[in-house]
This record gives C-alpha cells, structure tokens and sequence, in this order.
C-alpha cells in the first residue's frame, strides 16, 4: 500500500495544455484499382494530388509492378486536414500469402518522402487468426473465454460494439462472424487484438473493421478501417455494466443555518446551500461488478485513501493516471509496481470512503489535471491520428485485413 501525495493534489484545469498536433480531420480510402492504366498515375487516380510525390512514387515503383499478381492493386490512403496527403499502401495483387508484400509512403519529416517495404510472411510469425461467431461476441462472452485470454474479451467486446454498423440492427441474428487477428503474447508482451472485422461469411463483406496502431511514448490507439478514432470510449468504459450516475460539475455539500444574534424579532433562518466541485465520473453499478484497465498502465497507488475509500491509481505513458474509487475489494493478483494490460480486471465496485451508495468513482488526469473525458471539446493526443502515424494504420489494412478487392 503507497500514499504518493502529488497523486491527490488538485491543480487548476486551466493550467492543462493538450496536445494540438492530433489529426482531427481524418479520412482512409482504400480499393483496388484494376490495372488498365499507367500504374504511375496510380497517385493521381485515388486523390493525392501532390506532383513532387507523383515524381517520387514513379522513380521507386518499377521492381514492385513486375511483382504484381492479380488484375488489380489494393490500396489503402489517408488524408488528413485539407485533403492533405499522410500515407499511401500498395499491396501485390488481392492475394495474402507468402509472397503478399506491402509499400508504404510516408512524407518525411525532413522534406520528400520514405518507403517501407513489408511481407506479409515476416509480419504474421506471432500472429493466428480467429473467426467468432458475431453473437458470441456482443451476448454470450463466457464462450470467448476458450478462444482469447480473458483481459481480451473485454476489449474485444468494446470494440465491436463501437464498429457494430448502427443501420443494419438485425446483423446479430444472422450468421455474420467477427475475424480477429491476434497475437496471444508471451513472456515479454502483452497479448493484442490487431485487427477485427465484422464480416458477411456467405458473400465475404466486410460491415466494418478496426486496427492497432502501436506507440512508444503514448498508450497505443484503435482506429476504424475508415480512420474513425475509436480510443475516447475505450478511456471511459471502465464496466461493462454501467449508468452515469453523476458528471463533472458541481455538487451540494451540505448547508449551513444563519440567523442574526441580538434582535427582538424572530426571523425564519435560511439555509446557505454550500458546493463543491465533483472532479470525475461516477458510474452506477451493483456491488462486486468487475473493473477494467482502460489502458496498458502501471499501478501507483493500492490502498484506502479518505474520501476515496479504496483506490487503484494507474500510471499510463505520456503523463496521465487514471483514479478507480470507493471499490469494495481489489483483485487479489494485483500488487504495487505491477504493469496491467488494458482490459485487466483490477477491482469491483463498492461504497467505500465518501460514498452515498455503490458506484465507481473514475478520473482521467494528465500531469496532475483533471480531464473531463466527456467533455465535447476534450481532444487528447490519446485519441487521435498524430502526424506520421497514419503509415502504420494503412499498412495493417492491406497486410492484415481481408484482401480488397474490386
């Protein structure tokens, strides 16, 4: 058990610089072009419209189109503010096997551009593919459970119900299926969820996707196979069962009765109602519900801590700490200093400390400053597609989502 105090100092919102390099705007568009036409032009004929990169694509592509197999070249591009060109990925033909090979193009930080050249063979050495049933997943999670190691079903489950296509509400009860590409891990990573589609077995469409992106100084993100960030509900989803009892803003603390001294005339006394700033959200829930890591994270603080009652802090990279409160136990495997994946089953509800009834009590903070993570202009470099990564989400399309075709 720890008590750190710069963990319970309050500092002033106003202080909290956010990130401002983010991507906002941002779009992928993927295909196959079929191959009538100067495959040089294949730049131009998907939207990127940048003359020097043209150039550049057309001097370092000749060895990739003599190793073309198919009547068609997948793509997969992105697009950020102003319809500003971020990346490019070529795959050799509609086909993923041994001789599958991936071109990323990337504009370099330095001016011009950078290549990446992938085979598929070297990147699925840790990774096995696995096909669910779609009502598995969204209903009956215990089944999952003999599949996937148990911090991932949780987010699995969180992200299928994100990319879940809202306009076809009957896809459950159809035999559609949930392809995932995982890597199960070992004794020196984590286990991750790579990708994962929702997919038609019976014509093969994909409904929708999502992806890993990797980071080395922020927790890494999911995004969309359209490049929709998905990251901002992973960060407030601690439960699975949950009801928002209670935002950020501010709440009653009690009153205090004044009446004046020394006066012949009897006056009603008033009640001064006083309040006090509720910093986080509380969620709803039965005692003994299970709570979740939202991210990769280490643990900084276990223990009972005043108002509140039993605690968990984690520390994530890139300075922010997520606070889990009034919990009525932790779990037992759990210790001080310990590293736990996102989706780790770190605690259970409770009403512990200054708590009205059982409820988790849960705040995002980055250097020591509350975020409101519900916030509508809350925008974190968690979230979003930062500058120069957009290469890595477009590669995993074409190298580990279902083939694209025509």
């Amino acid at each position: 058990m720890s008590l750190n105090p710069g963990l319970f100092r309050r500092k002033d919102p106003s202080e909290l610089i956010l990130d401002s390099d983010s991507n906002l705007d941002y779009r992928v568009a993927q295909g196959c072009l079929r191959r009538n036409f100067n495959e040089d032009n294949l730049p131009a004929l998907i939207g990127i419209d940048n003359r020097q990169f043209s150039e550049f694509f057309k001097s370092q592509t000749k060895a990739f189109f003599d190793r073309m197999r198919g009547d068609c070249i997948p793509y997969a591009a992105a697009f950020t503010t102003r319809n500003r060109f971020d990346s490019l990925s070529i795959m050799n033909g509609p086909v993923q096997d041994s001789k599958t090979e991936v071109w990323t193009f990337t504009p370099s930080a330095f001016g011009g551009f950078l290549v990446q050249q992938d085979l598929l063979r070297n990147e699925s050495k840790n990774l096995s593919e696995i096909r669910v049933p779609l009502k598995e997943v969204l209903y009956d999670q215990r089944k999952l459970g003999d599949k996937l190691p148990v911090e991932l079903v949780w987010e699995l489950n969180s992200i299928i119900k994100q990319i879940y296509p809202e306009d076809n509400n009957s896809l459950e009860n159809t035999n559609s299926i949930v392809r995932l590409i995982v890597d199960f891990g070992d004794r020196e990573r984590w286990a991750q969820i790579w990708a994962a589609e929702i997919i038609d077995p019976s014509n093969g469409e994909i409904f929708s996707s999502a992806f890993w992106v990797s980071r080395n100084d922020i927790p890494g993100a999911f995004f969309t196979g359209n490049g929709e960030a998905l990251e901002r509900s992973f960060w407030t989803n601690p439960l699975s069962y949950r009801r928002i009892s209670r935002g950020v803003g501010m709440v009653r603390a009690g009153s205090v009765k004044r009446s004046k001294a020394n006066t012949t005339v009897t006056k009603p006394t008033q009640a001064k109602q006083r309040y006090r700033a509720h910093m986080g959200i509380d969620y709803a829930a039965p005692i003994g519900t299970p709570i979740f890591s939202v991210a990769d994270g280490k643990v900084v603080h276990l223990g009972y801590s005043g108002a509140f009652g039993n605690l968990i802090v984690l520390e994530h990279p890139g300075g922010y700490h997520t606070y889990y409160a009034h919990l009525s136990n932790y779990n037992n495997e759990l210790e001080l200093g310990n590293e736990v994946r996102r989706g780790f089953e770190i605690g259970y509800v409770g009403s512990t400390g200054r708590s009205t009834g059982p409820h988790l009590h849960f705040e995002l903070r980055k250097d020591g400053i509350y975020v409101d993570p519900y916030g509508s202009k809350t925008q974190l470099d968690l979230w979003s597609m930062r500058d120069n990564e957009s290469g890595q989400l477009t590669r995993e399309i074409l190298l580990l989502g279902s083939p694209i075709t025509r």
